[in-house]
């Protein structure tokens, strides 16, 4: 294979030097004042450079929504695709040209609800794609619907009743999809995102991010009891590779293995050989599952970080395998001849 397809390398050393200026458009951006957007917009532009990336193998894509506009603000290739279908374009453009770095932006509504399917089959096949979810919980380009991760008994213009439906974990589907990274951040803490970008854009195959963002108009302070700065040491319970998984301001709590999943506990009551020590390289992603399900929202305790990382086959490089394969074995194809094969019929 040729050094192209292998798209996440840390070989940087051709490409220029850059700066966040580098990769900002000359649009105006507009988002709302106080848009937890502009959080991931600065953490993206902050991240490029010390990657070494260029700007012209690096493409955005977003569908429809107020995180699509993420394009137009890179000076970067990008395109504005149509509602859900993001992951779709992507896969045809990491099919057609496996050098480039791809970026899929989009919102809960855009990915989970119209785009549900194109989503999780991007998953699947493990194409290489950076695909950030950001979740605000509501829809925020058409004015406050709710939307497939609001919870139940939300009331908003279109369930002016409190919403039925349970909501969708976007972890927890990105997983169930098997996806070989799959992580989650907010947009409260800049460090912390641009070290889950980077990771992601490391993985080699689909890596899932999802991203708490706050809409402060039409769902203010929705992950307020867990990301602002007095709350973080006890409700965001921290998954690093590796070591005990513990949170707390003493860290005086933990996560246990428990029947059927797991659980959180108070360290006084079990003990430190009992706190369950994370690892995101599991094949099987029943723990990485379990994780997902621990927070009953974003209210109680929740795990943020890389919660799999795992290695699988690339869909792209075993596409590309397979042909090289019978090219080399039955020789140059003729694309003519194939198109008047048989079968064919006249009308």
């Amino acid at each position: 294979m040729t050094d192209a397809l292998n798209v996440a390398t840390t070989d940087v050393g051709e490409a220029p030097e850059t700066s966040r200026s580098d990769w900002q458009s000359d649009q105006e951006v507009r988002w709302c004042p106080g848009c937890g957007d502009y959080s991931v917009l600065t953490a993206i532009q902050l991240l490029l450079p010390e990657l070494g990336v260029r700007r012209e193998n690096t493409v955005f894509i977003s569908g429809i929504g107020c995180a699509a506009r993420f394009p137009y603000y890179m000076d970067t290739y990008g395109v504005h695709t149509i509602h859900g279908r993001s992951p779709a374009f992507a896969t045809g453009l990491a099919m057609a040209r496996p050098d480039l770095d791809i970026w899929v932006i989009g919102g809960d509504g855009d990915m989970l609800s119209i785009g549900g399917n194109h989503l999780i089959h991007a998953l699947r096949r493990n194409i290489n794609l950076n695909i950030l979810l950001i979740n605000n919980q509501i829809y925020g380009l058409t004015k406050g619907q709710y939307s497939p991760t609001s919870e139940t008994g939300k009331v908003t213009k279109s369930s002016p009743m409190g919403a039925t439906p349970r909501p969708f974990n976007p972890v927890s589907v990105a997983l169930g999809a098997e996806a070989s990274f799959v992580a989650r951040t907010h947009d409260m803490d800049r460090k912390h995102m641009q070290e889950t970008f980077r990771r992601a854009y490391l993985h080699d195959g689909a890596a899932f991010v999802e991203v708490y963002q706050n809409c402060n108009v039409f769902n203010d302070g929705a992950f307020g009891a867990i990301t602002k700065k007095d709350a973080r040491d006890d409700m965001l319970i921290d998954l690093i590779h590796g070591e005990p998984i513990r949170f707390g301001t003493e860290g005086e709590r933990g996560v246990a293995r428990r029947e059927g999943g797991v659980q959180i506990v108070d360290l006084a009551d079990v003990g430190e050989d009992a706190i369950l020590v994370h690892d995101e390289l599991l094949t099987d992603p029943s723990t990485a599952f379990s994780l997902s399900r621990l927070a009953e929202g974003p209210h109680t305790p929740t795990p943020i970080g890389v919660f799999r990382a795992c290695k699988r086959d690339e869909y792209g490089r075993a596409v590309a395998d397979q042909i090289a394969n019978v090219t080399a074995s039955r020789g140059k194809g003729d694309l003519s001849a194939l198109l008047r094969s048989l079968p064919t019929w006249e009308v």
